[in-house]
């Protein structure tokens, strides 16, 4: 490919950021052309020549002059039209939109394929460390056990500013909304969706397989408590909001989203604040740790921009791993150790536990440790919403690998 111009979608803090890297790098033979805002006079830190921006997507896909389409923007159903057009068109896309990927990747996998058209993505998932295209190049065996680790930089902040710093959990979410890594809204984050949107796309990649986000078990770290935060520190643990897709057979894997309990022997035990982290575990080679800024406008258009490059040599992910003749398939039908905290909730009623390992009950609150099903999560995670109830995994895979 000659000379990449580009029509930018989105103009907000990750917009900004990749506006300053393509002028900044001097290799990457890219230009901005247009850029498609909502409201053009809006104040923005980058200031842009005025005569960038447009309110009109047809601008940017009806122009000849644009091979390829950048989207980042916060709307998922805008960004999917935006994409799906664009691919439809015959336009190369870099999209960073998690949520619309993980909902419709299947959809946009088989566009690729029919229409000879390119999306790129390892923006969309722990911003500046590429585990998409590692996964997609490097891992590129069935020997892949595991991919685990901490993929949202929101949660994490909160929770190190709570275990490293003493903080009170309401005054950490509230710093992290003053600093702009939690939304005034940060359900997205600390409910763990932005986490398991992001596991979605990894395990297309990681085992060659897409699994819906309703189907996956998702519990987050709205109703953490002090009583939890005691009880971590007094096992010398912290608790960690953490994504992981487990090969738990050759036939069948498992994946879900909750807080764990993290020992110090854990590479994920020392990524903090708003960092991201990711182990990648094989057959043959162990454990691989990756670590970076997993959020912000920099440390995400860094990533935009080595999609933009690839482009240059015409990359595009090939789904090697989908063609698999054997791919193990998905199942809740596996037994985890947890800890669920309660008070009020009638959790005993609610959980069918294969077999209760301890047992507490105090003034302030309870809790149960013990063996249950995933499947069993599953069905009953309405029940387990009440503020006064949390839930923590207690890692059970592996363990005699890590000696």
């Amino acid at each position: 490919m000659s000379k990449i111009k580009i029509g930018l979608f989105g103009f907000g803090v990750v917009g900004q950021g990749i506006y300053e890297v393509v002028r900044k790098a001097k290799n990457a033979n890219a230009e901005i052309v247009k850029i498609c805002v909502r409201d053009p006079e809006k104040p923005r830190k980058i200031q842009a020549d005025k005569r960038l921006f447009t309110t009109s997507v047809e601008e940017i896909l009806d122009s000849p002059n644009i091979n390829l389409v950048v989207e980042v923007i916060n709307d998922p159903d805008a960004a999917y039209d935006i994409v799906k057009r664009s691919m439809l068109r015959g336009i190369p896309v870099v999209s960073g939109s998690k949520t619309m990927l993980a909902r419709h990747l299947p959809e946009l996998i088989e566009l690729q394929k029919t229409r000879h058209v390119a999306l790129l993505y390892d923006a969309s998932s722990c911003g500046s460390i590429p585990v998409i295209r590692n996964l997609e190049e490097y891992y590129d065996n069935d020997l892949l056990l595991e991919v685990k680790g901490i993929l949202n930089g929101s949660s994490n902040y909160i929770l190190s500013r709570v275990f490293d710093h003493a903080e009170p959990y309401a005054d950490a979410l509230a710093q992290a909304q003053a600093l702009g890594f939690a939304e005034s809204d940060p359900s997205f984050d600390i409910e763990g969706y932005d986490s398991l949107f992001k596991l979605v796309i990894i395990t297309v990649h990681a085992l060659g397989t897409y699994v819906a986000p309703e189907r996956i078990f998702t519990y987050g770290i709205s109703t953490i408590h002090d009583s939890d935060i005691r009880y971590a520190r007094e096992k010398g643990v912290k608790i960690k909001l953490v994504a992981q897709v487990v090969k738990v057979s050759d036939e069948h894997f498992t994946m879900f989203v909750m807080p764990e309990f993290v020992t110090p022997d854990k590479y994920i035990y020392s990524v903090d604040d708003e960092y991201n982290g990711v182990v990648i575990r094989g057959e043959c080679y162990d454990r691989q740790f990756m670590f970076g800024k997993g959020a912000g406008s920099l440390p995400t258009a860094s990533s935009i921009l080595s999609d933009i490059m690839a482009r240059l040599h015409d990359y595009r992910y090939e789904y090697k791993k989908m063609n698999y003749v054997q791919k193990p398939g998905y199942t809740t039908d596996i037994t985890l150790k947890v800890y669920v905290r309660y008070k009020e909730t009638d959790i005993h009623n609610i959980l069918h536990f294969d077999k209760i390992r301890e047992q507490y009950i105090g003034e302030e609150s309870n809790y149960v440790i013990g063996d249950i099903l995933l499947s069993e999560l599953m069905d009953k995670r309405s029940q387990l919403s009440g503020r006064d109830v949390f839930l923590a995994n207690i890692p059970i895979f592996f363990l005699n690998r890590d000696r």
